[in-house]
Order: C-alpha cells, then sequence, then structure tokens
C-alpha cells in the first residue's frame, strides 16, 4: 500500500515549488523587507519595522551553506514519540545560512550523511525527507533535510 505523504506542519515546505523543486516557505514583510521562518503570518517580529506591511508567502533559497552541524546519538525523552524496542539511529542536525536570505535554518542531514561528510562553508541544498512513517495510518510524514551539493547521499 502506498502511503500518503504528509507535511509534519502545514505551510512550511512545498513539494511542488514553481521551478519543480522542494522549497521551504517563508513569509516577507513589505513594510521592511524582513524575512520569517518558520513563517509569520500574524504580524512582522521585526523590531524596528515601522509597520503597516503586509506578510507574503515566500519561497526560500534552495541552497545555502554549512554554518554548523552535529550529531544526535541520544533518544528524545518523553512527551517525543519513540520506539524504546526499536533500536536507536544517530542522526546529523546541519545548521545551513540560505544563500539570498542570509538566514540560519536548522534540519537534519539526509540520511547517510554524517558528521564526517560535512564542513563549515560546505553548499547544501534542501530536499524533502521522510520523518516518520505509519503504515497503519497509511501516512509518510515528510519534513526537510539538507543535502550536499553533488554528494550521492
Amino acid at each position: 500500500m502506498a502511503l500518503t505523504r504528509t507535511p509534519v506542519v502545514s505551510g512550511w515546505f512545498t513539494e511542488t515549488a514553481a521551478d519543480g523543486g522542494f522549497r521551504l516557505l517563508g513569509t516577507r514583510c513589505s513594510a521592511c523587507t524582513a524575512v520569517f521562518f518558520p513563517r509569520e503570518d500574524a504580524y512582522c517580529r521585526n523590531p524596528q519595522c515601522p509597520g503597516g506591511g503586509e506578510l507574503a508567502e515566500l519561497p526560500l533559497s534552495p541552497r545555502g551553506r554549512v554554518w554548523s552541524y552535529t550529531d544526535g546519538r541520544y533518544r528524545p525523552p518523553a512527551p517525543y514519540v519513540s520506539d524504546p524496542a526499536a533500536p536507536w539511529e544517530p542522526y546529523t542536525l546541519v545548521a545551513v545560512e540560505l544563500e539570498a536570505e542570509g538566514m540560519v535554518v536548522l534540519g537534519q542531514a539526509v540520511p547517510g550523511v554524517g558528521v564526517a561528510d560535512l564542513a563549515v562553508g560546505m553548499e547544501v541544498e534542501v530536499v524533502g525527507g521522510v520523518l516518520n512513517e505509519d503504515a497503519d495510518a497509511g501516512t509518510a510524514w515528510t519534513t526537510w533535510q539538507f543535502k550536499p551539493v553533488g554528494g550521492d547521499a
């Protein structure tokens, strides 16, 4: 049975961007041009904003450079969902400075990419990934991940 792809957080990314790729979705204030991710739909969070602007959805840069990285080698505590009977699989977290916006976004690296495969300043791209699958519900929970540009992982 094919699993239905469902975003872990609705409105934070799209897998069908106009350019055909995966993109994170932020918002930009028309009054001060500040860009936000996660998106902001209520008000501009920039304390220097003169106010009166509209918040418009903005597809963020598909590429950026590694700003920092680390590995997650522990099982998260409750209330996070984690099957204690399943073996724990370490994962790699990457902080990426997006190309055009200059903001840093945190996410997991694609499976198979570890800290030994990364370096500060390395170019990466944002891609779609699966955070968790629930076969009983028929759902694959999707999120964003970072992949080294030109990497085979």
